[in-house]
């Protein structure tokens, strides 16, 4: 039967097959007992699309194609897996044409005959409705971004994503499908928010906005006029007076004419260091109700190559408390944080929310916000996966973030970015794997060449940390935080506490998706003609099964968590 929970388990013979849902995209986990590993080639995956057929879900290895650090995109192929299987126990699939409705899975244990040729195993099924909500009044949405280079490559053959030069005034419509695509889930809840509420003119729209350069969604606010409050920054990298068409031209500064042209009322402001925020909200005779936040800025880099996520409330208790920050924002930004908004976590009602709270900065204090964040990640049990962009910041929550990475028996796994290169935090090692963005640059696809330049923007702009996704008491803390201590000091911000496992998996997931791309990319990176990246074949099996079995190796670790349903 369709799951109704955030994971779904199904067995198959010896086989153990476990769905976990994540936002229109799964993790399969999969295990077998010791004594039926013998030869054992690896995983074949399959996915039945509502109404569709039963499909194999394609490896990017197979037994004769070496990867090394010299592949291009172009060479890189897809291959089913019956005939080329996942030689590791769990795999993230988000397929590429999303139908909403219940989609069925399915795994078989591929074995080496004594010919050396693959047999089929136990095999298992598992159905799941991966456009189910965490919450009746809450619904969270992911890009695609960067992550799905290859496959965007392989779907819109490296078409552009925008016209030459800097402007916000350009036809969108040539782009519609890249935008719908890259921008996924996330990009729908924004796009939707707008258009319900233009259409209802008893709304009217408070906005928070950091980066604003998007340009339906300049149009969409535009199109709100006088019934549209804009906060926007004016940091330093928003507010030059530079004409336009001149390269270092802040695209701010255009969004706020355009919206100002329409009637709208802009202030403009960065309290002691940002307003960084993202943040719709609606209004009904005066009243909230409902509000859209998250990690995504409204531009280009923030809904189509960053990977970001999405949250929309539809609670007015919640939306109240956005607009007492908005108002508080609008009024004197500098005393921010003596307003009661500021003093303290808001916890969230219980109709039709995940239990959790919300905490508004700036504060007095970072500890205001980040002790409980902190706390949380300290007293993690089996899991902590997170995706921020950077953990060399001040405060605690990022120097538990540290010492988590290389806590015993402590399944930890991260990505963070810096200036110049990626790190991967593998579970075990305190000391991360980097991916240079001159490498990265040359191995991905166009247009995403362009924008892995470093010090131009983040590509992991994610600020998400999942404690204990199938654990007894599962955590996430998003929203538009960077979890660091100057931040909460000086920056508006939001961050957000939610906890159950329904919200957990999807956060996990997508955590997943994100790590597991650049740990194969960092694989790439250090392989070489004698060393290259290929499954093992009948005579190597070994090689890779023995980790997964060995409780001395955090493989088995990863085996045994996720192949294990929520409680």
């Amino acid at each position: 039967m369709p799951s109704s929970t955030s994971s779904v388990e199904a067995h198959g013979g010896d086989l153990t097959f476990v769905v976990h849902r994540g936002d229109r995209a799964v993790l399969m986990a999969l295990d077998l007992p010791p004594d039926k590993v013998d030869r054992l080639a690896g995983f074949a995956l399959f996915r039945k699309r509502p109404g569709g057929t039963r499909q194999p879900i394609g490896n990017r290895l197979d037994f004769a194609t070496p990867i090394t650090a010299a592949t291009t995109p172009e060479d890189r192929t897809w291959h089913r897996s019956d005939r080329a299987p996942f030689q590791k126990f769990r795999w993230v699939d988000v397929p590429s044409d999303f139908t909403s409705g219940d989609y069925e899975y399915s795994a078989t244990a591929m074995y080496f005959d004594p010919s050396g040729q693959l047999r089929a195993g136990d095999s298992a099924s598992a159905t799941i409705d991966v456009s189910r909500r965490p919450a009746p009044n809450l619904t969270v949405g992911f890009t695609r971004g960067y992550m799905s280079s290859q496959a965007y490559r392989d779907t819109f053959h490296n078409a552009p994503i925008k016209p030459p030069g800097k402007s916000i005034d350009f036809d969108t419509g040539p782009f519609e499908a890249q935008y719908e695509w890259l921008g996924f889930h996330g990009r729908e809840l924004i796009r939707s928010f707008l258009a319900d509420c233009e259409a209802d003119p008893t709304i009217s729209v408070d906005v928070f906005a950091y980066d604003l350069n998007e340009p339906e969604t300049i149009r969409g606010l535009a199109k709100l006029g006088s019934r549209l409050r804009l906060y926007l920054d004016n940091a330093d990298l928003h507010r030059d007076h530079l004409p336009p068409g001149d390269p270092v031209h802040a695209l701010e500064t255009d969004a706020e004419a355009a919206i100002r042209g329409a009637n709208g009322a802009v202030k403009r402001g960065h309290f002691r260091r940002f307003a960084h925020s993202k943040v719709f909200i609606a209004r009904r005779n005066g009243h909230a109700f409902r509000v859209l936040t998250g990690s995504t800025n409204f531009s280009i880099r923030g809904l189509y190559v960053q990977a970001n996520n999405v949250l929309v409330f539809d609670a007015p208790v919640v939306a109240e408390w956005f607009e007492a920050a908005f108002e508080a924002a609008w009024n004197n930004a500098g005393t921010f944080d003596a307003a009661a908004i500021a003093q303290g976590w808001f916890d969230l009602p219980a109709d039709g929310l995940p239990p959790g709270a919300i905490a508004f900065s700036p504060h007095t204090s970072g500890d205001v916000s980040l002790k409980r964040v902190a706390d949380s990640i300290a007293q993690a049990e089996s899991s902590l996966l997170f995706s921020v962009m950077g953990l060399a910041g001040s405060g605690d929550v990022l120097k538990q973030l540290r010492a988590g990475i290389a806590k015993p028996g402590l399944f930890s796994y991260g990505i963070t970015q810096s200036s110049s290169f990626m790190r991967l935090y593998k579970p075990g090692t305190a000391a991360p794997v980097t991916v240079p963005y001159a490498y990265l640059k040359s191995k991905v696809p166009w247009p995403f060449r362009a924008e892995i330049s470093g010090g131009a923007g983040q590509v992991v702009h994610d600020k998400f940390v999942v404690v204990d996704f199938n654990g007894a008491g599962p955590k996430v803390y998003t929203g538009s935080s960077n979890l660091a201590a100057g931040g909460e000091k000086d920056n508006g911000d939001n961050l957000i506490e939610l906890r159950g496992a329904d919200v957990a998996a999807l956060y996990m997931v997508e955590a997943v998706r994100q790590i597991d791309h650049f740990h194969f990319r960092a694989a790439m990176q250090d392989a070489t003609d004698a060393t290259p990246l290929v499954l093992k074949g009948p005579d190597e099996w070994h090689a890779w099964v023995d980790p997964y079995y060995d409780p001395h190796d955090l493989k088995f670790l990863d085996r045994q968590l996720f192949a294990r349903a929520a409680p």
